[in-house]
């Protein structure tokens, strides 16, 4: 598995399987299969409502803990630094570790800078690794970055071939901040990845899909990918991505399919932001 090093030196995995959309109930059954698969990467959330699984099936693996790269959120329901820091704890709990390797603000929303607080303590403690956001675009983030004390090490974005989140590269890299991408396959309005006869052309000769080019991509641009699946078939495809490389050319013809540079959800909404806090809040 090729790796990634943050701000702090912490290595991550550059794939991981994200566990958005799974379900609570049948959330412990694919963690393990993707365990199994060779995944040491797992991202998962407080809004998910799926920790309590993650953590099951990481105890159940048998595979020692230091070999796992953990990711969570915190919502924006749990914002500010008292409720913050209570959250961490009960995420802790529900993943039964003594630590998270990645936290992140889930949202650019609520008392971010207090949440903010509770994080850069628990980091202090150890009982993070590496803390960072989460959806804050260039403006946001720019702004956030440049009054918190620790920087973030990590924003998660909606990134993929067709949402390529060039814009915002610069201002990640005055903080040495490094890209995460959800949705690196498509979801949220973007359908068009694994369907592209671009990335299917490129991958013939290599042997490799449409889906394993997108993935192949993004880890050559050094952002980490987490693809989320709930069949054994497709975590094996999306993890079969380390023993091929694109050329020059291909990264730039791939480049050329870029349609929503900054991602079809519009963070900047105040629709958006009453759906949330109505919603999930």
């Amino acid at each position: 598995m090729e790796t990634i090093k943050l701000s702090n030196g912490v290595e991550m995995p550059l794939l991981g399987y994200g566990v958005f959309l799974v379900k609570p109930d049948e959330c412990e059954a694919h963690v393990r299969e993707a365990l199994s698969v060779g995944y040491r990467l797992i991202d998962t959330a407080q809004a998910y409502a799926n920790e309590e699984g993650v953590g099951r099936a990481i105890k159940a693996s048998g595979i020692a803990r230091e070999e796992i790269f953990l990711t969570t959120k915190v919502w924006i329901s749990n914002s500010g630094e008292q409720r913050a820091a209570q959250s961490i704890e009960e995420s802790l709990r529900k993943l039964q570790t003594d630590y998270i390797d990645l936290l992140l603000i889930h949202q650019p929303y609520g008392d971010v800078f207090g949440t903010w607080r509770a994080m850069e303590k628990a980091y202090a403690a150890g009982k993070v690794r590496a803390i960072g956001v989460s959806n804050f675009q260039a403006a946001r983030f720019f702004d956030f970055a440049h009054y918190a004390d620790t920087k973030p090490m990590v924003n998660q974005l909606q990134c993929n071939a067709l949402i390529q989140q060039t814009g915002i590269e610069p201002i990640l890299s005055e903080t040495s901040t490094r890209m995460m991408a959800w949705g690196p396959l498509g979801g949220a309005g973007v359908e068009g990845v694994v369907k592209s006869e671009l990335l299917a052309t490129i991958g013939q000769p290599h042997g490799k899909s449409a889906a394993q080019v997108a993935l192949r991509w993004l880890v050559q641009r050094g952002i980490v990918a987490i693809p989320k699946s709930v069949h054994r078939e497709r975590m094996e495809q999306n993890f079969d991505i380390f023993d091929f490389a694109l050329t020059d050319d291909e990264m730039a013809q791939i480049a050329t399919l870029n349609q929503h540079d900054t991602g079809t959800v519009d963070f900047h909404s105040p629709d958006f932001v009453k759906y949330l806090i109505a919603n999930y809040g």
